[in-house]
């Protein structure tokens, strides 16, 4: 990558040193004597021209370095240069997937948060760097499924745009989606790199189970899932808040039905309906877990632990109270989860603190 930097450099170098030369050769043209200028003037218009348009090409060189949000690669600014991918149609090619049928919407979202949440800070692996969930054996990680229906829905918009990643895709779908079902404008850059194999697969049991057996274990269990990414109790409780939106399904998880009564609405309702309903264990033939008095919404025990602990259940009451704080710490928290592990990130982080950090 530096060796391409470099030899881009020197191009540029050359480049300017090139319109140097014909703006000095057009200077002595139109310095001469009467007669010569009448002879020369075609040349050194030609020549003028050419140094503009050199100059403009240098130019646009370095301004495309200057302006280009961190981080990007020398690559990636060519790339940006050729206009190879217009993040805006992406937008409106996912919008429209969405508008045909919202349900996808919260599957959308499920798929940016688990191709992500598989970062552990401790060995830097995971994360959404490398879309790997496109290979066994994590596509086939009993967390993950279901998530083949938004996988697939997107797949029409790789082939509408191939020049994006499969991993900036997952992630972007998962902003988009947010703000399509009412949520907040998460901040997204593009930046990741797609894996070539399942070779880079994390392990599985990286993502939040719905049970661990008791109280004390569940709620241990969701403080190691997300302390391994780098989070912190609060911003564990607003990542949570992201099962307002979407519904469990029997045949995927063993769970069956959804946490709200607008399962494709963004909302703080998570957390109001913890504190404001009554939930008891539902009795049926499956996994433990919650239900209200009209048995149409559910709880897991996971969720139920967000009330039961006390440093989790007092951000369930701040975003209880307050959508537009949780819509704040969503979007941070969100952000952050997407960006855990990517390279690039990593790397021009690293320039910006300098050598000696």
């Amino acid at each position: 990558m530096y060796r391409q930097c470099l030899k881009r450099v020197f191009k540029s170098r050359f480049l300017a040193s090139e319109a140097g030369k014909y703006w000095k050769g057009s200077t002595r043209s139109f310095s001469s004597s009467a007669g010569t200028q009448r002879n020369d003037w075609r040349s050194s218009v030609k020549k003028l021209s050419v140094a503009a348009s050199v100059g403009a090409a240098v130019a646009a060189f370095y301004g495309i370095e200057r302006q280009r949000r961190a981080p990007i690669s020398c690559k990636e600014a060519e790339t940006n240069a050729k206009g190879s991918v217009n993040y805006d149609k992406v937008r409106e090619a996912i919008v429209k997937i969405i508008e045909e049928d919202d349900n996808i919407a919260p599957t959308m979202l499920r798929l940016a948060w688990h191709s992500s949440g598989t970062y552990d800070k401790k060995t830097n692996t995971g994360g959404s760097d490398g879309a790997t969930m496109r290979f066994p054996p994590e596509k086939d990680f009993a967390a993950n499924a279901g998530l083949f229906r938004a996988r697939d829905a997107l797949e029409p918009v790789k082939k509408q745009f191939p020049e994006i990643t499969y991993a900036d895709l997952w992630t972007l779908a998962g902003v988009v989606a947010i703000e399509e079902m009412g949520g907040p404008k998460v901040a997204w850059r593009p930046g990741r790199r797609d894996a070539t194999s399942g070779q880079e697969c994390p392990p599985d049991g990286r993502l939040p189970d719905a049970d661990k057996g008791s109280l004390s274990g569940t709620v241990q269990h969701i403080r190691d899932i997300f302390y391994r990414m780098g989070f912190n109790d609060q911003e564990t409780v607003a990542l949570i808040g992201a099962h307002a939106v979407g519904h469990t399904h029997k045949q995927f998880s063993g769970y069956d039905g959804p946490w709200t009564r607008a399962p494709t609405t963004f909302s703080n309702e998570l957390f109001r309906e913890l504190l404001e309903n009554k939930w008891t264990l539902r009795k049926w033939n499956g996994p433990d877990m919650f239900e209200d008095p009209t048995g149409e919404i559910i709880m897991l025990p996971t969720d139920m632990a967000l009330t039961w602990d006390k440093e989790f259940r007092k951000y369930v009451e701040i975003y209880a109270a307050d959508q537009d704080r949780f819509f704040e710490d969503f979007a941070k928290a969100f952000q952050k989860l997407e960006e855990l592990g990517v390279k690039a990130f990593q790397e021009e982080a690293k320039k910006k603190r300098g050598w000696f950090s």
